[in-house]
This record gives structure tokens, C-alpha cells and sequence, in this order.
């Protein structure tokens, strides 16, 4: 049986930083979390680096490694951090990752001896660019929400009935990651095939029901040979860590498309994840019990664990916010839409992953799994504008007299996420952003 996630001295809510910002209660990216991603310097053609969040500053790792002192094997631990090469340190596996953060945040803790060295190794996030964390070979979006899911399919399709099937196993697709983009880049709206009523076939046009669908994405560490399936425990080892993801969805379009095997136009157009990746082991203070749905059929012997029952489920508070162009220039703040709970979804990260090897698929370093969107405490408050505007019957009143039930041009879409515990210090997530463009 694999061991509920290690919690260390690096969890310690009593932790402080000698990085000022990162002691801010409210903040993002205190010294128990720290992120990687990977930045440049704003306005500058220098070349990817890989970096750590902490507070209001991204800690350069290429810098560090070579300005600062450190133990015996870390250097040789950093050198895909270094190079750049976030998904090579992926690849290295979890005690690699766990030696690792030690490391850094004995490093930045308050009093090291290593702060006078790593000083210099800190740029400010508002003169950071940030990109995706790295290549990412492979995506798949499921279905982890199931009452997302059924509500999407009543509001889209009322004369089918639910699928049986996503009872029993987690459903899914694949997408395109080619089109997989960092926040803070534009969402162009897509072109598609939307058959208006009583038209006797499709036309080829914008869509006209742009919608937002709030979600988590998993990053892949090491990864499984083609034909090698994943059991549970090694699962639940394989992921990497999480980052915020939108996977922006045509509504139109995606109707037309429901009736072909698969959606192609709907959601290839664009997805937008966070650029900065919390760890499994920043998470693992948050690990909750995971428990079936009241009436599930049972669990499939690949998809069942001690482990999983136990401690499966991760806390997380994910949430929408709006702000239109009107609101921009009116200096008005985004307004929160919806919110939901991630460990509240129908299966966990180690689920997905066993079922999407146990027919053979192999996950490589860097790929990334979309959770779906995750329940929410009231489902007229969870979930996308499809399902808050009950499929645009019902329009959202916004500041200054604006209503919605899709997004418009000029509409920017903001997910923020955090995690909390009792005794234990928050967490976040930062921001995944997407502004619309025609």
C-alpha cells in the first residue's frame, strides 16, 4: 500500500522566508509552496529559464545554481533546472523532487545562509514573462465532474440519456496540444459548423456561444512504456503536479459535432493553462479522503485502492471571475461567476491516470491531463456560462447594467485556485487568463 503523501518540515505554517512578500497570509506562493516554471525578463529574446515563485519574485535557478553554495548532490539534482529543461526534471522522479525542495526551502527560508547569495538570483513577477512550463507532447480532458458532464448533456442534448458508461470508468478525450497556451495570451473565437434551427444544413461560421470551462490540469513525471499499464500505486507516483486550466469550448459547435464521433472543432481552437506548477508534494497537505458517490456501481478492480480511499482526493478551491471590456475601462474589478471544489470530484488524479494506461497508452514527461470541471457547493454557481445561464435562458446580470450568457470580445475569463487546512498555510495557484478576441 503506498503511504498518504509525505507532509515535512517544509509544510510547517510557522515557515518563514527572508523573501519579505512570501510571509503575506494572503499570498499565493509562500514559502511552502514553490512552484516551478519557466520566464524570461519582460521585453527581452533571452532564452526560457527555469525559475521558482516565492512571493512576488521568481527565484532564477540557472543564477542559483551558479552563484550559491549548495549540498552535496543538489547541483546534479538542478541540472535540467538549469538547462531549462523543466520536463527533464520531471522525468527525474519523486525523491529527485522532494531533495530538491528541501533544498530550496531550507535556501529561502528566513536566516539561511544562502539568502545573501540567492538575493541576486531574484526578479520581480511584474518583470517576468511567463510561458508554458514545457512542451507538452500529449493532452486529454476528462470528465472527472460527472454532474458537469450530465448538465452539459441535458442542456445540449435533452433527448439523449446520460451515458451508463461514466459511472463506472472516467471518460475522456484527446485534445490538441499544439493549441495549449500560456495564460495572458488572446483566445481567438473559432469558426465551426452550427446548424441554425430549421436550416436544412451547416454553415461555416463564428461561434455565436463562446463559453469557458474552469478545470485543473496534471502534469505527467515519469510517465510508462507503450503496452504497460499503471496500477494504482504507480499512478499515484506518475504525476508530476497541477496547474489551472480552461478549456474554452464553442457551444454551437459543439452541438453540431456531438452528433459525429467526437468533438474536433469545439475545443481544438484553444486551452489555457498557468504558468506555474504546484508540486504533488506542496499538495500533500491538502490530501483528503476520496469517497464514491452515494448509488456508484462499484469500483473496477484497476481503479480501487487503500491508498486512494484514504487519502486520494486533493482540497481545492477553484474560481471563475469575469471582467468585460466595459468593466476594464470603467475600472471596475472582475466579478466572481462560479466556484467548486476539486476534492469533490467523481475520480481522483490516480484514477485517470490507471484507467488511461490500463489499455496500453503511454504518458510521457510533461503531458497533461484535464480534470474536467469540478463540482461546485451549488450548481447554479459551479461550472461554465452553458450551465449558470441554464444553456443562455437565463442571463447574468453584470456591473453597470452588462448581462451574458456566452462570452463576448473583449470578455477576460480569470481562474484562480487555493488551498487551505486546518493548521497548515495557504496556498495558490496564481492565474489562468484568456481574453477573447474576434
Amino acid at each position: 500500500m503506498t503511504p498518504k503523501p509525505l507532509v515535512d518540515a517544509t509544510h510547517d505554517p510557522s515557515l518563514k522566508s527572508w523573501v519579505e512578500p512570501a510571509n503575506d497570509p494572503t499570498c499565493d506562493f509562500p514559502i511552502q509552496n514553490l512552484p516551478l516554471g519557466r520566464f524570461r525578463r519582460r521585453g527581452s529574446d533571452e532564452p526560457w529559464r527555469v525559475g521558482v515563485a516565492i512571493g512576488d519574485q521568481v527565484l532564477d535557478l540557472m543564477l542559483a545554481a551558479q552563484q550559491c553554495p549548495w549540498a552535496e548532490g543538489v547541483h546534479e539534482l538542478l541540472a535540467p533546472l538549469v538547462a531549462g529543461d523543466l520536463a527533464g526534471f520531471m522525468a527525474a522522479g519523486t525523491a529527485a523532487r522532494r531533495r530538491v525542495r528541501e533544498a530550496l526551502s531550507a535556501a529561502l527560508a528566513d536566516g539561511s545562509d544562502q539568502g545573501p547569495f540567492l538575493e541576486l538570483c531574484l526578479l520581480p513577477q511584474a518583470e517576468a514573462e511567463l510561458t508554458l512550463p514545457c512542451r507538452i507532447g500529449g493532452f486529454t480532458e476528462f470528465d472527472a465532474g460527472l454532474r458537469h458532464a450530465t448538465a452539459v448533456g441535458r442542456l445540449l442534448r435533452p433527448d439523449d440519456p446520460p451515458r451508463a458508461v461514466d459511472e463506472w470508468v472516467p471518460t475522456g478525450r484527446h485534445g490538441r496540444a499544439s493549441s495549449i497556451v500560456a495564460s495572458g495570451n488572446a483566445v481567438r473565437r473559432p469558426m465551426g459548423p452550427v446548424q441554425a434551427p430549421g436550416a436544412d444544413a451547416p454553415s461555416l461560421v463564428p461561434s455565436a456561444t463562446l463559453d469557458c470551462e474552469p478545470g485543473l490540469g496534471v502534469l505527467i513525471g515519469r510517465g510508462n512504456a507503450l503496452g504497460e499499464p499503471l496500477t494504482m500505486e504507480q499512478a499515484e507516483q506518475a504525476w508530476f503536479g497541477m496547474v489551472l486550466l480552461n478549456a474554452w469550448t464553442a457551444r454551437d459547435i459543439q452541438a453540431w459535432e456531438a452528433r459525429t464521433p467526437g468533438l474536433l472543432l469545439a475545443k481544438g481552437f484553444a486551452t489555457t493553462i498557468s504558468p506555474w506548477v504546484v508540486t504533488a508534494e506542496a499538495l500533500a497537505p491538502y490530501r483528503v479522503p476520496f469517497a464514491r458517490p452515494e448509488g456508484a456501481p462499484p469500483l473496477l478492480p484497476h481503479l480501487n485502492a487503500a491508498f486512494n480511499s484514504a487519502a486520494g482526493a486533493i482540497d481545492i478551491g477553484l474560481e471563475v471571475w469575469l471582467q468585460t471590456a466595459a468593466m476594464r475601462a470603467a475600472s471596475a474589478p472582475p466579478q466572481r461567476l462560479a466556484q467548486g471544489r476539486f476534492r469533490d470530484s467523481d475520480w481522483t488524479l490516480a484514477q485517470l491516470i490507471a484507467h488511461l494506461t490500463s489499455g496500453g497508452c503511454n504518458l510521457c514527461p510533461g503531458d497533461l491531463l484535464g480534470s474536467g470541471t469540478p463540482p461546485g457547493p451549488d450548481p447554479r454557481r459551479s461550472g461554465s456560462l452553458l450551465e449558470l445561464t441554464e444553456g443562455g435562458r437565463m442571463p447574468l446580470t453584470l456591473p453597470g447594467g452588462q448581462a451574458r450568457t456566452f462570452l463576448q470580445d473583449g470578455d477576460t475569463v480569470i481562474l484562480r485556485a487555493h488551498c487551505r487546512a486546518p493548521g497548515r498555510a495557504r496556498i495558490g495557484f496564481g492565474e489562468a487568463v484568456g481574453t477573447v478576441v474576434g
